[in-house]
């Protein structure tokens, strides 16, 4: 270890003089600019995020010049076979027939019930492997709280009705 007789004398006269502190005045904006940096230094994604944000204002204020120019060059025709869609073959003569709300309440049912067998037909083929690690008994009794649950809304919907038909005249 060396000592401070061992320094060489150039080595102290190398060093820069001790000043006193000396109160500085700061602009704002070098301050602001220091902060932004040393955000830009902290934070390795930085640069990604302000590239994303400038993409995403750049393409919302694209979109709106193209349809700003679009509604100002387009030519404006509206003809009433124009505005009329487009249906190929004979001209229909009334309404179509309306389709009844009761296919979609069956349809959702029968989506809800579909998923119901997804989640236990896993279940029971994993089921023997739980009873072998003594932790049957909570996956059965998961299950059978599932299945009550969608009892419980399949019986909520029968007395609402839900599952009556009726005819449509």
């Amino acid at each position: 270890m060396p000592t401070i007789d061992s320094v060489d004398s150039w080595a102290l006269d190398a060093a820069p003089p001790v000043q006193e502190y000396a109160p500085e005045f700061v602009r704002v904006q070098d301050l602001a600019s220091t902060q932004a940096s040393l955000i830009f230094a902290d934070h390795a994604y930085f640069g990604v995020f302000v590239l994303f944000i400038l993409s995403f204002v750049a393409f919302n204020y694209t979109l709106k010049i193209q349809r700003f120019i679009s509604r100002k060059l387009a030519k404006r025709n509206n003809e009433k076979l124009k505005m009329a869609p487009y249906e190929c073959g004979p001209v229909p003569i009334k309404q179509p027939a309306k389709i009844s709300h009761h296919f979609f309440i069956i349809a959702l049912l029968f989506v809800l019930f579909d998923i119901e067998v997804v989640f236990m037909i896993p279940w029971a083929v994993v089921y023997k492997s739980f009873v072998a690690s003594n932790m049957g008994l909570f996956v059965l009794i998961e299950m059978v709280s599932f299945v009550l649950l969608l009892v419980v809304g399949l019986i909520y919907a029968w007395k609402k009705g839900a599952l009556r038909w009726q005819n449509m005249e």
